[in-house]
């Protein structure tokens, strides 16, 4: 009895687990820190711990010689030596992002572990994966981009070669989940999140918290950076990440900023009581018709710097934008139409050839004057090709969106403010921040300006927006009742990274709470859904968390059920006489709200359908009479469900883009802007990809495995398949991989030994820093294939790791 007293209790499995999940935890953290001390003595070069080769790239491929005082003083920072979690905070254009590919190639070359960065938008992601191609061929280490359907969930294992992910929010979170649930997120080392106060962004906000919790639970041993130009509630967020604050008013342009209200012009001035003091009269001439045209005196303000320097219009709404420009020309003298006048007839055949012989007739009439407009109604490749010429200052003027000012590194010697309005709602102290940001071209210009446009009715607000600090940055785990919250909890379960157990009670639950920005700040203040609330919701969803922890988050929760019948009814009945079945599957579902299908429309696509494609309309619950009598304007009795009316009218666009990719056609056909389109496709090809890992984490999913990975490669591209290899590079879209296979580069093998200079000449409208780029990202990805390849061969060659030992001797 004694003996038995004495004997070790059994153990659960679980426990074990969770003791031999620590025991690895501190293992693994201990090998990291004499691996950080045996590097620290391993005399590297001078710039910053790294060889002095990197500042010479630097210097050949940026044209950066010297780095800002500010630049040394954060990188020789205490917290930055001992790999401490920082957060630093600087006006736009400051070099904030140098700072951080500084340490991201420290982590890579010196610590020999992967790096992270996560930028808010596809724009930048691609920029960014182009930027440091050439970086990443020179120093030995892969670029690999993360954003739309682009990404291997998990990654490849690399042994001799690090890599650098350059990731989307959401595919950051994706990566993340992938990596802890191979067990592998001690390969990150650094972790950068730019752009940090989209932590209060609604959806986008909750993945990134979710994303850096994750990171912060269980690996102890990944740094993490993050960083804005706009930062309020700072000392929360320092609680959140346990890190150290760096800020500095450094910038490298001096902003002036100015208000309009009437004809005068004020100057920002934060000693004067009313916050602004007296700077000028405007003296432009107008006459009554031009009065009542431009009563803000838009074409005055521009007129001052254009075309010589540039200016950037930042309107309240889409439509605004474009009757801006076209304001704006109407009063603009014969000389605009002269200025650099065979770029802008080039730039219109760019925009004629993109668009396949169809041109915008607002772009047709600005752009010989040097102004055009940009926002989420423009294609990609209009997109690309307007900021191009601007950057180049083909293009003098854009009136444009606020979405720009976060979205494309796009500066300007003027900016101007229309309004203090986005859409209806009132300019929030961040939002104003970002946009007069933009004023002020460092290298090019010794100033910058913003003009703020005021009513009279506004100048109490305007007051107040332009004295006010930041806005807090509250968490967004409890945005859409508390979704965020229940997917963290959900996919840790799953992933069993924690103590948690729902069915044990609610301090578990608690406790994980305690690892989000969500316990440091009060729900929003029009927020719903109480924390407590959160979790009563968390215990309603225990019947099926057998199903949803087992998925990793690359499918929002609140969808996972909905998604989850979808493929259990297709199983049962999948139609594939064509690719509409499977189109209304992977159709997403955070676009229905902005379907507004016309019925006419809806009723020519149905019936120009096949039977077999008719019968789709029964199977997914909408009765063959609907469409009809929505389109004839009668009233429809039945109660029909609005979801699966409108995803079948969007898989209908998807299907008309397969059978025929001409955007413009097809935008035509349906009632839809040609941006709208063109989201929807490249919104599908990312949740195509999303739903194609959680059919293969679903064993009774197997036979979508197949059919989704082609149909995922089909809408990623949607072009011929002769130029697939082409658009793979990051950045070449339709009609610059028509340009390059015309041209004879017919293959990714030859892009990657192009010579950039005969690029130049081959193609039309390409300078040579984006043909230098180009071709850096095409060998980028060359050496990517090969590596994954030589993987296999190494995984192939090498003995098993539960090989059978020899028998023993006779």
């Amino acid at each position: 009895m004694l003996g038995n007293g004495a004997a070790p209790r059994s153990v659960s499995r679980a426990a074990a687990l969770r003791e031999a999940a620590v025991s690895e935890e501190m293992g693994v953290a201990a090998r990291a820190v004499e691996a950080a001390a045996a590097d620290e003595t391993a005399d590297l070069g001078p710039f910053f711990g790294l060889p002095s080769r990197v500042q010479d790239l630097l210097r050949r491929l940026r044209g950066i010689d010297t780095l800002y005082d500010w630049q040394h003083a954060c990188l020789n920072l205490d917290c930055v030596r001992q790999r401490r979690n920082l957060i630093f905070s600087l006006p736009t254009s400051g070099g904030k992002t140098l700072v951080a590919e500084i340490l991201l190639l420290r982590e890579i070359l010196r610590r020999r572990r992967d790096g992270l960065f996560i930028l808010p938008y596809v724009s930048l992601v691609q920029e960014k994966v182009r930027g440091l191609a050439a970086l990443g061929l020179e120093l030995d280490f892969l670029v690999e981009e993360y954003a739309g359907s682009r990404g291997r969930f998990p990654p490849l294992r690399r042994r001799g070669r690090r890599s650098l992910y350059v990731a989307t929010i959401e595919k950051a979170h994706s990566l993340v989940e992938a990596l802890l649930e191979a067990g592998r997120l001690q390969e990150l080392g650094l972790l950068v999140v730019d752009e940090l106060h989209m932590l209060g962004d609604g959806s986008r906000g909750a993945l990134i918290e979710t994303t850096l919790a994750k990171v912060q639970y269980v690996s102890k041993s990944t740094q993490i950076i993050g960083m804005s130009a706009t930062l309020g509630n700072i000392g929360d967020l320092q609680v959140f990440l346990r890190a150290e604050h760096f800020s500095s008013d450094f910038r490298p342009v001096e902003l002036k900023e100015f208000v309009k209200l009437g004809d005068s012009v004020y100057q920002v001035d934060p000693t004067e009581e009313s916050g602004l003091s007296f700077s000028r009269q405007l003296s432009f001439k107008y006459s009554s018709s031009m009065q009542k045209a431009d009563p803000d005196h838009v074409v005055a303000l521009v007129t001052e710097v254009v075309p010589s320097h540039s200016c950037l219009v930042f309107c309240p709404t889409k439509k605004n934008c474009e009757n801006v420009a076209q304001m704006i020309c109407s009063y603009l003298k014969e000389e605009f139409l002269q200025h650099r006048r065979e770029e802008k007839a080039e730039l219109l055949r760019q925009l004629r050839a993109g668009g396949q012989g169809w041109v915008c007739p607002v772009l047709r009439r600005t752009v010989p004057f040097g102004l055009a407009y940009h926002h989420s109604g423009l294609t990609s490749e209009e997109r690309r090709l307007v900021e191009e010429a601007y950057s180049a200052g083909v293009l003098c003027l854009l009136a444009c969106t606020s979405t720009l000012a976060a979205g494309v590194n796009l500066p300007a010697r003027r900016v101007i403010l229309r309004s203090p309005y986005v859409a209806s709602e009132f300019l929030k102290r961040t939002q104003y921040k970002q946009m007069v940001g933009r004023a002020g071209r460092a290298g090019i210009d010794s100033v910058g300006e913003s003009i703020l446009i005021l009513q009279d009715r506004d100048r109490d607000k305007v007051k107040t927006l332009l004295c006010a600090p930041v806005e807090n940055c509250y968490s967004q785990l409890m945005h859409g009742d508390g979704k965020g919250l229940l997917s963290l909890i959900l996919s840790l379960i799953g992933l069993k990274v924690s103590l948690l157990r729902v069915q044990r009670g609610m301090v578990s639950l608690h406790h994980s709470s305690s690892t989000s920005l969500l316990y440091l700040t009060p729900p929003l203040p029009h927020s719903s859904t109480s924390l407590s609330g959160a979790f009563r919701c968390c215990q309603v969803y225990q019947r099926c968390i057998q199903v949803l922890s087992s998925v990793p988050g690359s499918v929002d929760v609140s969808h996972s059920a909905v998604l989850y019948g979808d493929l259990s009814r297709g199983l049962d009945g999948l139609l594939l006489s064509s690719y509409l079945h499977l189109l209304y599957l992977v159709t997403p579902y955070e676009l229905l709200a902005q379907c507004r299908p016309d019925w006419m429309v809806y009723l020519r696509q149905v019936t120009s359908l096949s039977p077999a494609e008719q019968r789709m309309f029964a199977a997914v619950g909408i009765p063959e009479s609907f469409v009809p009598r929505k389109a004839a304007g009668q009233t429809v009795k039945k109660s029909v469900p609005v979801q699966p009316v409108l995803r079948m009218y969007l898989a209908l666009v998807l299907l008309a883009l397969l059978k025929d990719p001409d955007l413009v056609a097809v935008s035509d056909r349906f009632q839809l802007s040609r941006g709208f389109v063109q989201t929807l496709l490249s919104s599908a090809a990312a949740f195509c990809s999303c739903v194609l890992r959680f059919a293969q984490e679903l064993e009774e999913f197997w036979p979508f495995r197949t059919l989704l990975s082609e149909l995922t490669r089909r809408l990623s591209y949607c072009v011929k398949a002769e130029l697939i290899p082409l658009m793979e590079v990051a950045g070449v879209l339709e009609s610059r991989a028509r340009q390059l296979y015309s041209a004879g580069y017919t293959s990714l093998t030859h892009l990657a030994n192009a010579d950039p200079a005969h690029l130049c000449r081959s193609l039309t409208h390409l300078y040579r820093k984006q043909a230098e780029q180009m071709v850096a990202s095409a060998k980028m990805l060359l050496s990517e294939k090969a590596a994954a390849l030589q993987e296999e061969v190494d995984n192939l060659l090498s003995p098993p790791s539960d090989l059978p030992p020899p028998p023993p001797p006779l």
